[in-house]
């Protein structure tokens, strides 16, 4: 009797468990099949959610039309798993989801491992191994249907964090949405929003953006090797992204080629042929050039069309790729055999056409840096002695030559407020008389100071602004040794606009900036040759006096056989800066060296190091090309010893207390011909 009353009992609490559960468990299908229902009812087109971002990109192409730089995140067109490649397609489905055609959104079987796996390992059972199908995997990225809102996420990698928490909850609303997913789109329409969305690293969603950013083709066009990379990506984008380390990539694509082979995507020949010839970078992806640059080009233009577009934005630059690879070479050479190891030496390189566009530009040692300090734009550094020739400039235009001469001789002035200020040579020594040509060719200091003080610093300062340097210049007679300050690329546009004949240029890097899948461009150019400063002849009198501090003066170093090149070193107090800029006929290049926090350089000068990285550029940059005269004007008398004339030395011009009739004859010609050419205007 008791043994029949006990299984009584024991039978009833079953028959009631059972009774709760498959009541329970009908309610809980009912509840899900609710959430599917609702999920899938507010689905939208696939067409509208390929492309989730918030933010557009820009894709930046050199002259000729060459992808080079690429900022914010790219989308490279919707593709669809019936488009992209079949390696694609079989290594996307192989690498992350085996049995995508064969469930309904989950996996229980994919679950149950990754659980297994999580807590032989010592974690968590939803931590680490996630056993999400593609479906689970693109409702997370569709963060639930929910949109990005800024006033519930600081920023974008906010909701991005939000939308990849995992939760038990998190994970029963993400198995939801799944099946109302699979309820809503075909197999094809899943995999399609996937290969759209996926975050495959340096800038890349979608695999179109990942293939054109990587191989620089289409995901339609890629070989097994390349698809197992590109699939390889979705495990952790950044980590194994090529461009960041390359070798890496291709272990993780070989895993990846193995689980292909496995399930009978590649046979036994294909793999071992994407194993012997793994993908490699284009050359684009693999030179990584230009960040400076690109950095430039994108603070310089509209920040609603650059940093903070909501479009795709394509901008076709000025950089020539070739010689930014000679720009970057030129410097690191010369870091490399040239300055002790340990140096925290910096410098800058800008390499820039006679109209003002900006060909190359390295904005410190470190030639792969996308977001450091700009040495080329950013610094603003004293020039020193590349400061001299907007002095003789000036002279020139008012009607002197490069032929008069002026006293290199004690000499010191009155500075009200300051006292007696008496320049000094950087050989602390005199030699008398010279001409305007020697002086600048030995960057002589007093004769400089004499031939600004007599034509006036006013005059001065007004060339040497016009011409562009934009920075405020030193006031005293100090101006005339470079007390002032600017930047690189400031004074290479300046030396650009006496290479072009004496007009100023605006220097640029922007030729056209369109927006993706638009024919007429948004805007183009506003750089390039500007007014004139100085007359041509006065311009090109002083190329030649430049040319003679490369051929036999502070700029030696230099030269290159068989070519003519102007341009002026500079060194500045204690040595804290060494510059030189030079040019050919086709090309003005600056190069800055100095250190950040302004120690002073140890035994470099502006006509030891830079003068050096300039010849390093410049050799790479004139390589396979024949010479090009420069545009310059030898004087008349050039070449003939020009004697002082009168007692003790005095200069028959700018030494003098007057400039002799000649000149004055030649500045009143000059008035009179503005005047004339004003009233015509």
């Amino acid at each position: 009797m008791a043994a029949a009353f006990v299984s009584f009992l024991v039978g009833w609490f079953f028959a009631l468990i059972w009774r709760l559960s498959w009541r329970l468990g009908l309610a809980v299908v009912v509840l899900i099949g609710l959430g599917v229902l609702y999920y899938a009812a507010t689905l939208p087109p696939i067409s509208q959610l390929v492309d989730g971002r918030t933010r557009g990109s820009v894709t930046m192409l050199d002259r000729d039309g060459a992808n080079f730089a690429w900022r914010g995140d790219q989308f490279g067109g919707m593709v669809t798993a019936d488009t992209v490649s079949e390696h694609l397609h079989d290594a996307v489905v192989a690498t992350e989801d085996r049995r995508f055609y064969r469930h309904i959104g989950v996996d229980p079987r994919g679950i149950a491992s990754a659980i297994r796996i999580n807590l032989s390992e010592g974690r968590g059972p939803l931590s680490g191994n996630g056993g999400s199908t593609i479906t689970q995997q693109t409702a997370k990225l569709l963060c639930l249907g929910k949109p990005y809102d800024s006033d519930i996420w600081e920023n974008e990698a906010a909701y991005e964090a939000d939308c990849r928490r995992t939760t038990l909850w998190r994970k029963v609303q993400e198995a939801v949405y799944a099946m109302a997913m699979e309820a809503r789109y075909s197999k094809g329409e899943i995999l399609t929003i996937y290969l759209n969305r996926a975050y495959l690293g340096a800038g890349s969603r979608g695999f179109e953006a990942a293939a054109q950013r990587y191989f620089g083709k289409s995901a339609a066009e890629v070989s097994p090797a390349e698809a197992a990379m590109l699939a390889g990506l979705l495990k952790a984008p950044s980590t194994y992204a090529p461009t960041a380390n390359l070798a890496r990539a291709q272990d993780r694509a070989n895993l990846v080629v193995g689980l292909m082979e496995d399930q009978g995507y590649l046979d036994a020949n294909q793999a071992a042929d994407a194993r012997a010839n793994p993908a490699q970078l284009s050359q684009a992806a693999q030179s990584d050039s230009g960040g400076y640059f690109a950095n430039w080009v994108m603070e310089s233009g509209p920040e609603f069309y650059t940093r903070n577009t909501t479009e795709d934005v394509i901008i076709l630059t000025t950089l020539d790729q070739r010689i930014q690879k000679a720009a970057e070479e030129g410097l690191l050479e010369v870091f490399a055999n040239e300055v002790r190891e340990g140096s925290k030496a910096e410098a800058a390189v800008v390499v820039m056409s006679a109209d003002g566009a900006v060909r190359a530009m390295v904005g410190g040692r470190n030639v792969r840096a996308t977001s450091a300090f700009n040495r080329a734009t950013q610094a603003l550094r004293q020039t020193g002695s590349l400061f001299k020739p907007f002095i003789y400039a000036a002279a020139l235009d008012m009607g002197m030559s490069p032929l008069d001469v002026v006293e290199d001789a004690p000499y010191c002035i009155n500075v009200p407020g300051s006292g007696e200020w008496c320049p000094s040579n950087y050989s602390n020594s005199f030699s008398g008389p010279v001409t305007l040509a020697e002086s600048l060719t030995r960057s002589l200091n007093i004769p400089a100071v004499r031939v600004s003080e007599r034509i006036g610093r006013d005059l001065v300062a007004t060339v040497a602004t016009q011409f562009g340097i934009e920075s405020d210049i030193a006031e005293g007679p100090a101006m005339a040794l470079g007390a002032s300050e600017s930047t690189l690329l400031e004074m290479t546009g300046a030396y650009a606009g006496i290479l072009n004949g004496g007009s100023a240029v605006t220097p640029y890097g922007l030729i056209e900036l369109r927006v993706l899948g638009e024919d007429e461009p948004v805007m183009q150019t506003t750089g390039g040759i500007r007014e004139r400063v100085i007359n041509e002849t006065s311009a090109r009198q002083l190329t030649w006096m430049m040319s003679r501090v490369v051929a036999e003066g502070t700029g030696q170093r230099a030269q290159i056989p068989g070519w003519e090149i102007a341009g002026k070193t500079g060194t500045t107090q204690a040595n804290r800066d060494a510059w030189f800029i030079g040019f050919t006929a086709d090309y003005v290049v600056g190069v800055w060296m100095g250190y950040d926090d302004n120690t002073p350089l140890e035994g470099v000068t502006g006509s030891g190091l830079p003068t050096q990285i300039w010849h390093e550029v410049m050799a790479r940059v004139t390589a396979d090309y024949q010479p090009v005269p420069l545009p310059m004007l030898p004087p008349d008398g050039a070449g003939q010893p020009v004697q002082a004339q009168g007692n003790g030395g005095a200069s028959n011009s700018a030494s003098s207390g007057n400039v002799d009739s000649d000149t004055a004859e030649r500045v009143l010609q000059n008035v009179l011909s503005d005047i004339l050419e004003q009233r015509g205007n």
